[in-house]
């Protein structure tokens, strides 16, 4: 649940800065893609989680930071010029967005998962992929 919170709160805080948009909207990609990476290892190395329930873990923290970012989303069409057309699809973001995330996280997730159950784990065997 953290993860997914530091995801929504990266696009949140990293939007910010009206200056060099590109550059922040890299960064927020590649901090994410950190979190994404550091989130994977995690359930491997320190939970030994099977590959299967550490996608699905994965994913639904991707899905709550999308959701976060939809909300956030929402929050701020409130205080600018929008369409109701806008606020419209706004509203449909907060389920679109986690679905939209969550299903390519848990495919990514689950190969890198099935390849890190090949790695020994710190108790010298490998967990059986399941």
């Amino acid at each position: 649940m953290l993860v997914g919170v530091a995801y929504a709160f990266v696009g949140i805080v990293f939007a910010f800065p009206t200056s060099h948009v590109q550059l922040w909207r890299l960064a927020a990609w590649v901090a994410s893609a950190m979190a994404f990476a550091a989130h994977i290892a995690c359930e491997r190395f320190r939970l030994e989680s099977a590959p299967r329930a550490a996608a699905v873990h994965v994913a639904l923290a991707v899905a709550l930071g999308a959701f976060g970012l939809a909300v956030g989303a929402n929050v701020h069409s409130l205080s600018v010029a929008s369409s109701s057309q806008q606020r419209r699809l706004l509203l449909i973001a907060l389920g679109a967005w986690p679905l939209l995330t969550a299903l390519p996280a848990f495919v990514v997730a689950l190969g890198a998962g099935w390849l890190l159950a090949r790695v020994p784990s710190r108790h010298g065997s490998s967990t059986p992929i399941r």
